[in-house]
């Protein structure tokens, strides 16, 4: 068999029809937290599935009167909610886990982080009576 490099290896195993992963591509997506201070989230999309890293918020700057947050858009995971398989917490502070109220009162998907972060997770969403989600703890 002939040397391929990984990238290549993979497209020809696709015009050989013996690789379906090789037609698969990763996207990221951030809906926030680029360019800004908050609001971090950031999708990971391989074929169909779904893995979001952090749901933060941001905290209203002085020319927003009346708006108490500011969270990221969620329009797009709201379409394709049977396709999330999870959401990872980096770390517990408002600009990483302070949307996921919002977020799971629409979208179920098992939340996983540290026993720190998922403390404060827990908290959170007892304070605005969000039930029904899951925290898995991981080292």
């Amino acid at each position: 068999m002939k040397s391929y490099t990984k990238n290549c290896y993979a497209q020809y195993c696709a015009k050989k029809g013996k690789n379906k992963l090789a037609s698969k591509k990763l996207k990221i997506i951030p809906l926030g937290g680029v360019g800004e201070i908050g609001k971090n989230m950031t999708v990971v999309e391989y074929g169909s599935d779904i893995i979001i890293i952090d749901c933060g918020l941001a905290f209203p700057d002085d020319d927003m009167p009346g708006i108490d947050v500011v969270i990221p858009d969620m329009s797009y995971l709201e379409k394709n909610a049977q396709n999330i398989r999870g959401i990872l917490i980096t770390h517990g502070h408002e600009d990483h886990i302070g949307a996921l109220p919002y977020f799971l009162k629409d979208i179920n998907a098992p939340v996983y982080g540290t026993k720190l972060s998922l403390t404060l997770v827990e908290t959170k969403l007892k304070e605005m009576k969000i039930s029904g989600y899951k925290l898995k703890a991981v080292n």
